[in-house]
């Protein structure tokens, strides 16, 4: 899997822009992406250097749209934990 496909997309909700103050910002990641190489393209993306990567795997939800019943898709979510003193930009201002 190339660098680039790891990331997905940020996750920008309260909770995770409460772990901001504690150098932690989270990620959708691609479902065969492993921490080593989460941890790699963290840092080439943003130039940051990353201490610590946990990752989770949240199961797809049930829709309902009146009488049909479909499935979301499961993915993985990627908290990555920074170096003190190092930020990610993207997230400033959000």
């Amino acid at each position: 899997m190339h660098l680039f496909d790891v990331l997905q997309r940020p996750l920008i909700t309260e909770k995770n822009t409460g772990l901001q103050a504690q150098n932690k910002y989270a990620f959708e990641v691609a479902t065969g992406a492993t921490k080593p190489q989460i941890k790699q393209a963290v840092e080439k993306a943003f130039r940051v250097k990353v201490t610590d990567v946990n990752v989770t795997k949240v199961a797809g939800k049930n829709k309902r749209v009146g009488r049909r019943v479909y499935n979301t898709p499961p993915w993985k979510k990627a908290v990555v934990t920074l170096r003190e003193g190092d930020k990610i930009e993207f997230f400033e201002g959000v």
